[in-house]
């Protein structure tokens, strides 16, 4: 929790993978979150299209974000299992990560997450379903 009133307060600082990948917060709230990326040449494959990992990890980030604003404050969490399925490539723009949360239970979280080419309606690139485990400090 300490880590979700860090990025309220001081934004993508508080992350330094944010800082790294250029990731900015556009909402945080309700078991949902929306992150944006733009797409930079240095994340090019070889090919010149966006490294497939990067859509793993913004939409990850989108993810934990949206449990984190469903925890409570002894809580943590540790992914089980995470699988992304990628329908089409991007070169350049901007991308927004958005990540939900399906069900949360007493031990695991169940969350999805997508990114979108541009704005809200942009095109899907890619899907991710994931499930992580909930722990609590004693």
């Amino acid at each position: 929790m300490e880590y979700l009133e860090r990025i309220r307060r001081v934004g993508s600082i508080a992350n330094p993978f944010f800082c790294l990948m250029g990731i900015a917060v556009e909402s945080a709230e309700n078991g949902t979150a929306v992150l944006r990326m733009p797409v930079r040449p240095d994340m090019l494959n070889g090919e010149g299209w966006l490294q497939g990992g990067m859509y793993t990890a913004l939409t990850d980030e989108a993810i934990v974000l949206a449990i984190y604003t469903m925890l409570l404050p002894n809580e943590r969490i540790a992914t089980i299992t995470e699988t992304t399925t990628f329908l089409a490539g991007s070169r350049e723009g901007m991308l927004y990560a958005t990540g939900r949360v399906v069900k949360k239970g007493k031990r695991v979280v169940f969350a999805e997450g997508e990114i979108r080419n541009g704005e809200a309606g942009g095109t899907l690139l890619s899907r991710t379903s994931a499930a992580y485990a909930v722990m609590r400090d004693s």
